[in-house]
C-alpha cells in the first residue's frame, strides 16, 4: 500500500469516528507498548492485582497486542470524554447519601463505545477489503499504554492516562486493524513534581509514583473484590459505593476538562448521591431493575449493598442504624458481615458519647 493511500485511509477513518462523536481519535502501531510486559509481570509478581486472576490468566496476550492478534498492523486508539459537572470530592461530604464513581453515572459506557465502534469497523472493513477487531475492556488489551503510544495522554502518577486537553475523565476503546495506517506520535509525561493524586488517596493505594496496589484501591474493593472488605480499609472507604474518583479528581489538568458531550453518560436520578438507606432496602430484583444499563449492575446486588452498609456504618447518622440491623440477617455472608460493622459503629458511638444510638 502507498503511503499516500495508508495517510488517504487514516484520515478518513479518523474523521469518521469524530463525526460519531468520539472525542479524540489516535493512531499507533503494535509494537509501541515494550515496557508493558515487564511493567505486568511486576505488578502481578507482588501480587498488586488482588483477586483480578484474569489479569495473569492471559498475560501473554495482554502485554503484546500482536500475541492477541498476530495480523494488527495498526491500534486506532479512540477517547471519549465523561466529565462531570460538579466535583465529586464535594458529595463526599453528604454522609447519609451514596458516591458513585463518575464512569458509572449513566449509560455503561462498554456498550455505548462499542456499538459506535463496531459500525465504523463495519464500514471501514467493508470499504478497504482490511479486517478489524474492536475491544472496549472486553478483551485483555492494555487501552492505557497503547493510548500513550498513539499520543492521546500519559500515564500519570496515578497510572491512569491524563490528557493535556480533555485532563483525566476518558472513557478509551481500540479498533486493530489489518491496515497500516501511519502513527501518531507518543505523549510524554507531563506530571512534574506533582503528587496531589498520590497524597489524597484514603487507603495509600500508591507504594510509589507510577505504581498501584489494587488490594488497597477503593474502587477495587467496592467493584471487584467479591468477599467482605478488610476492616482496616473500610472507615477510609466513607460514603464511595461503587469505586473511587478521588485521585482523578485531583489532578490539576483537569482545569482543561469539559463536560461529557455524549448525554448517556450525564448522570441518572438513580444514580446521583441516592439516599444509604434506601439503596440498602434494595433486594435482587429491584436491584437489577434500578440499574438497568448501568456498570453497577455488573457486582450484583451483595456486593452493592455490602459496600451501603460500608457506608452506613461511616455515617455517623443514627436514622440508619434500622436499615442496617435489617440486613443483620441476611442471607448473604458478606451482606450480614457489614450489616454487623455497621451496628458495632454505632454502638460504640453510642459509647462514646453517652447517648443511646
Amino acid at each position: 500500500m502507498s503511503d499516500c493511500l495508508s495517510a488517504a485511509r487514516k484520515d478518513a477513518l479518523i474523521a469518521r469516528l469524530k463525526a460519531e462523536g468520539f472525542d479524540v481519535v489516535r493512531v499507533t502501531a503494535p509494537d509501541q507498548i515494550p515496557k508493558a510486559p515487564s511493567r505486568l509481570r511486576a505488578f502481578l509478581e507482588n501480587g498488586r492485582h488482588g483477586t483480578m486472576d484474569w489479569l495473569a490468566a492471559r498475560e501473554d496476550r495482554r502485554g503484546d497486542p500482536q500475541a492477541l492478534w498476530p495480523d494488527v498492523k495498526s491500534i486506532v486508539m479512540v477517547g471519549h470524554n465523561y466529565g462531570p459537572d460538579h466535583d465529586p470530592l464535594e458529595s463526599l461530604q453528604q454522609k447519609d447519601r451514596g458516591v458513585i464513581s463518575i464512569y458509572a453515572l449513566g449509560a455503561d459506557y462498554h456498550d455505548v463505545m462499542k456499538k459506535t465502534l463496531k459500525r465504523v469497523g463495519r464500514r471501514f472493513a467493508e470499504e478497504t477489503g482490511e479486517d478489524v477487531k474492536i475491544f472496549v475492556d472486553t478483551a485483555p488489551v492494555m487501552e492505557k499504554p497503547l493510548a500513550e503510544a498513539a499520543g492521546i495522554g500519559w500515564q500519570g502518577k496515578h497510572t491512569n492516562l491524563v490528557s493535556r486537553d480533555l485532563g483525566s475523565w476518558l472513557f478509551l476503546g481500540a479498533l486493530f486493524t489489518t491496515a497500516a495506517l501511519p502513527p501518531d506520535a507518543s505523549e510524554t509525561d507531563h506530571c512534574g513534581s506533582c503528587r496531589a493524586c498520590l497524597d489524597i488517596c484514603p487507603t495509600n493505594a500508591f507504594p510509589a509514583p507510577y505504581q498501584l496496589d489494587a488490594r488497597r484501591c477503593i474502587s477495587y474493593l467496592t467493584i471487584e473484590h467479591k468477599g467482605p472488605i478488610p476492616e482496616e480499609f473500610r472507615e477510609a472507604i466513607g460514603n464511595r459505593i461503587y469505586g473511587c474518583d478521588d485521585c482523578l479528581a485531583v489532578c490539576p489538568w483537569n482545569k482543561f476538562a469539559e463536560r461529557a458531550s455524549e448525554a448517556k453518560y450525564y448522570a441518572r436520578d438513580e444514580t446521583r448521591l441516592p439516599p444509604l438507606a434506601e439503596l440498602a432496602a434494595l433486594d435482587d430484583a429491584r436491584f437489577r431493575e434500578r440499574f438497568r444499563g448501568s456498570p453497577i449492575k455488573r457486582i450484583g446486588r451483595d456486593r452493592f449493598v455490602r459496600n451501603v452498609l460500608v457506608a452506613i456504618g461511616n455515617s455517623g447518622d443514627p436514622s440508619l442504624r434500622p436499615a442496617a440491623e435489617a440486613l443483620c440477617t441476611d442471607p448473604s455472608y458478606i451482606v450480614r458481615d457489614a450489616a454487623m460493622w455497621a451496628m458495632g459503629r454505632f454502638e460504640n458511638a453510642g459509647k462514646r458519647t453517652g447517648a443511646m444510638v
